[in-house]
């Protein structure tokens, strides 16, 4: 007997939604979307290609999301592209991934200039190799004026390394009597994380059928609704995000309330 769990009832009453033409209530649309963009390797494979070919058409993927995202009306969009555990993976793979945010940016900066979306980054920016330094600061340059959807995107990023330096901040601050011991609550310590200034996600959205945060926002995703899907990054479209919107307008958020 298959065991069907809450939120496989809402997912397919999402689903019936879209097949019935059912819009967005554009009144709930979650203000924070992040999604851990998994399955490019295992995309590329089963079409008999080399696993960089999947990143490539994973970073292609991102102009559409990054574009259903902003038509939507979503404020800020955190794509999880490489976290600090991503440098155990094969030197070649490493060095091609690191080349793509200069090849987006290259080919769709004006596009996001156009459209007025503004490039951010959390993670550890000083230990990225300097020609993606070079093009995501452009980027960030750019688009600073820009006031329209905010592309987060996360690069040599992992949660734990970014709570540990947080704690070393406030430590120091404490040491420097810049703050006491009492100031310490959860306000202040999240303004010490690289998420400063941005809402907490309130969606988090994963590709490739995994179902784990694998080091992202574990601080930030406290009270985030999660949503699955088997498809790989490369696959994930407009129609599949409009599922999770409306699988995330189903849902009743408590808090730890009734």
């Amino acid at each position: 007997m298959q065991i069907k769990l809450p939120f496989m009832r809402k997912t397919k009453r999402a689903t019936e939604q879209l097949d019935k033409g059912i819009e967005l209530d554009l009144h709930t649309i979650p203000e924070h979307v992040a999604i851990i963009m998994d399955g490019n390797g295992r995309w590329a494979k089963e079409r008999g290609l080399p696993r960089i070919a999947g990143h490539k058409e994973g970073m292609s993927n991102v102009r559409k999301v990054v574009a259903s995202a902003s038509k939507h009306g979503i404020k800020i969009l955190t794509l999880y592209a490489f976290s600090t555990e991503n440098w155990n993976r094969p030197k070649t793979e490493v060095e091609f991934i690191m080349k793509l945010p200069m090849e987006f940016l290259n080919t769709y900066l004006p596009e996001l200039v156009e459209e007025n979306v503004q490039v951010q980054t959390i993670g550890d920016f000083d230990g990225l190799p300097s020609h993606t330094k070079k093009a995501i600061q452009e980027a960030k340059d750019q688009t600073r004026g820009n006031n329209g959807l905010i592309l987060n995107i996360a690069l040599n990023y992992g949660s734990r390394h970014e709570i540990i330096r947080a704690i070393h901040s406030i430590v120091q601050d404490v040491q420097n009597s810049e703050i006491s011991i009492d100031d310490i609550n959860e306000e202040l310590y999240s303004s010490y994380l690289y998420t400063n200034g941005m809402i907490d996600p309130d969606l988090l959205i994963r590709t490739s059928g995994e179902q784990r945060l694998s080091n992202f926002l574990l601080w930030q995703s406290a009270y985030t609704e999660f949503w699955f899907t088997e498809k790989y990054w490369p696959d994930f479209d407009e129609q599949l995000l409009k599922q999770a919107l409306l699988d995330f307008q189903n849902r009743k958020r408590r808090y730890g309330g009734i």
